[in-house]
Order: C-alpha cells, then structure tokens, then sequence
C-alpha cells in the first residue's frame, strides 16, 4: 500500500492534494487511512479548516455539502492508496445516497475529526484491475454517528474514457454558461455569494437551468469535460429549497442516480416536483435532469421535518 496511507488516523496533516484528485491543497478533508481487512478501510477527515470549501460553514445546509465532498474524495484515495488504480483512470459516479443524523450535528457543528468506517463490496475486476467499487459508509465523530451513506462508482482506463467520449473530452470546447442570470442566494439558500448559485430561473416556477461556473473554485478546482457530480447534487438541493421557499428545511436525505453525463455544452434543464411524505414524515421531492430531452440525473430529496440550527 502507498507509504502514505498510516495507522495515525487522528493526526492533523491533510493527505497529499494527489491522492483526492484535488489541484488546491486546502480544500482537502482527509488526514489517514488505515486498512482494516481486504476491503473495509478506516478513513480519517478533518473538519476543523473548511474555508476552502465553504464560504460560511456553520450553515445546517453545509453538513450535506461537506459530507458529500469528504465521500467524493475517498474514491481517489482508495482506489490509489487501496487497490493500486493508476492515476490516469477516471473514476465516474453511478449512484449515492445519504442520511444525516441532524441532531448529533446540530449538537457538536459540523467541524471537528469524523472517522469515515468503510466497507467495499461488489468489486469488479476486469484484467487484473479494479473496475468498480460499492461503498458502504459511517461516519463517527467521537463515537457518535453523524451520517450514513452508500455509493458506487466505476473506473476506466484512459483508452476507454477517450473513446466514449470523443470530442466531448476536450474542456476547451464548452459553452460558458456562468453567465446565465443566477437565483438570489436567499431563494436558492447557497449562502451570501452568487458564485454558489447552480440554477438559473425560467418562467416556471418549478424548473431552471442548470448554471455552470467553469471557474467555481471548488466545483471545478482542475479542469472536468462535463458538469461535476458533486455539483449536480447542489443543484437537487437548491431546486427543492427554491420550490419551499420562504420555507426553510435542511435535505437531511438524498438519494441519487447519475444516468448519463451532463455536458458542459448545452442547457441542462432541471426540474423538480412535490411527492407524497416519506415513511418518516418529511417532505419529500423528484428532481431530475435533463439535456437534449434526455434523462441526466435523478435525486430524491427528503427535507427534515423542523429547522435546524
């Protein structure tokens, strides 16, 4: 295993930039990794610095953002440091799902060291190489859950990438539509800043465009030839925050479906709509995602019940 992967989970230095596919070195989460048996890792974040990530950080809102990026950059580090993925395979989100323990959160704030327990499974490998991987995962901080999450992804050699994508994996060749009229950040509830507004507004009250910033410091630290997942999942929050407003609510549940890419060169549309409560007794929306009518993306987002916070 990499030399960089230690049993010193607790300690404050950050993982090397490389290992989470991360151009800025301050907006890294992850401090360690130990292996625990052939796929069940233990991962170390830390919280305590996330300026490079989030504007205000204190937001209930910001616990899903900071959850999910923290997730995202395990598939790097355990795909390189765990089962020996070259580093110019791209790894391509399928699906993910997440459940936060808004009470424990809201008790402690969202800073501090939470320990990532891992378990992989459904391992594919094709050539003597990982293909994909399934992630079960729960987060502790201080011995008390603060999320649960699922997520697959797949990887592909470079061969392979540049092949289904053809002309589409040249970045240059977007359309920059960071141009495109945002939603005021209190409606879309992304903090204070534009540069965090993801949707647009048409003359529906339920659907937008998908706003794309090529320059957004976090969505797009190093280049990507399409949108970002970690973006599209912002989009689903906004888009539901945006149909409650005034109405407040945190999306303390996500599941997700990542169908097809979202291209960085045409209108993605978005849409979103009111379904009957969940088994819990919180709101619960669709959104989806469309570009050139087809289907992108799928979220389901349940909104907590009270305010938090």
């Amino acid at each position: 295993m990499n030399e960089l992967v230690t049993a010193a989970v607790s300690r404050p230095v950050r993982v090397e930039k490389g290992l989470v596919h991360k151009h800025d070195a301050g907006q890294v989460l992850l401090s360690g990794l130990t292996r625990l048996s052939q796929d069940e890792f233990l991962v170390a974040a830390d919280w305590t610095d996330t300026g490079g990530l989030l504007a205000d950080g204190h937001r209930p809102e910001d616990s899903a953002v900071l959850l999910t990026e923290t997730i995202r950059q395990t598939f790097p580090l355990l795909s390189h440091a765990g089962y020996d993925v070259p580093f110019d395979h791209r790894l391509l989100w399928s699906e993910y799902r997440y459940a936060l323990d808004l009470a424990t959160l809201g008790a402690g704030g969202i800073g501090g060291r939470p320990d990532l327990h891992i378990r992989c499974h459904d391992v594919v490998r094709r050539r003597g190489r990982v293909s994909a991987l399934s992630l079960d995962i729960t987060v502790l901080r201080d011995g008390r859950q603060l999320a649960t999450a699922h997520t697959r992804f797949t990887i592909q050699p470079p061969a392979i990438y540049d092949r289904l994508r053809g002309d589409r994996r040249d970045a240059h060749r977007m359309l920059e539509l960071a141009r495109s009229r945002p939603l005021p950040p209190p409606v879309s509830g992304a903090g204070e800043e534009f540069r965090d507004v993801v949707l647009s507004p048409t003359d529906a009250a339920d659907r937008w465009l998908l706003r794309i910033d090529t320059h957004h410091p976090m969505y797009f630290d190093h280049p990507s030839d399409h949108a970002p997942g970690i973006l599209l999942l912002e989009a689903a929050k906004q888009a539901v925050r945006t149909l409650r407003h005034p109405r407040v609510g945190v999306a303390e549940a996500m599941e997700t479906v990542f169908h097809r890419y979202v291209e960085l060169d045409s209108p993605c549309r978005v849409d979103a709509q009111l379904l009957p409560d969940d088994q819990l007794g919180r709101a619960r929306f669709l959104v989806t995602m469309h570009q050139n009518d087809l289907l992108c993306f799928t979220a389901l987002v349940s909104v907590a019940k009270e305010p938090t916070g």
